[in-house]
């Protein structure tokens, strides 16, 4: 299989990550090649030929401009994806967000604007993950379908 059809971004990423380790402080501008995974602070500007991943614990101030975004932590300020934004759950974002496509999960706060870059057909995504607790009982009333999409039963 490909990385197109991978579902997340991260499923895709391969090779070792630029680390901002929790606890440390960047002020100013970050530039480079590759993945960059941030669980610290950082104030200022990015722009990234790869993936930028912003940990549950992140905080960036400023712009974050890449390839690919994925946001688990705080955001105040801009992003700017040429590929694709993935934002999580645990997410916190005030500003713009910007790529070719976006996918936001349920629980994410977002105050701003969404906007994609190019057209696309809205695709919707299924979480698979924690699927047999949903089957023993925690989604009483619905039963998967073969596309995975719940349907309530009878």
């Amino acid at each position: 299989m490909d990385d197109a059809h991978k579902r997340r971004i991260r499923d895709a990423n391969a090779g070792p990550a630029t680390l901002i380790s929790e606890g440390c402080q960047i002020k100013g501008v970050v530039t480079g090649r590759g993945n960059f995974m941030i669980s610290g602070e950082v104030e200022g500007d990015c722009d990234i030929e790869g993936t930028v991943t912003l940990a549950k614990n992140g905080l960036w101030r400023g712009t974050i401009k890449a390839d690919s975004v994925i946001v688990a932590g705080t955001v105040e300020g801009e992003i700017d994806a040429s590929g694709r934004v993935e934002i999580s759950d645990t997410a916190r974002i005030s500003g713009t967000v910007c790529g070719d496509s976006i996918t936001v999960a349920e629980g994410a706060i977002v105050e701003g604007v969404m906007r994609t870059k190019r057209p696309e057909k809205a695709t919707e995504c299924v979480e698979k993950r924690g699927a047999k607790e949903q089957e023993q009982g925690s989604n009483q009333g619905f039963r998967p379908t073969g596309e995975g999409i719940g349907k309530k039963s009878g």
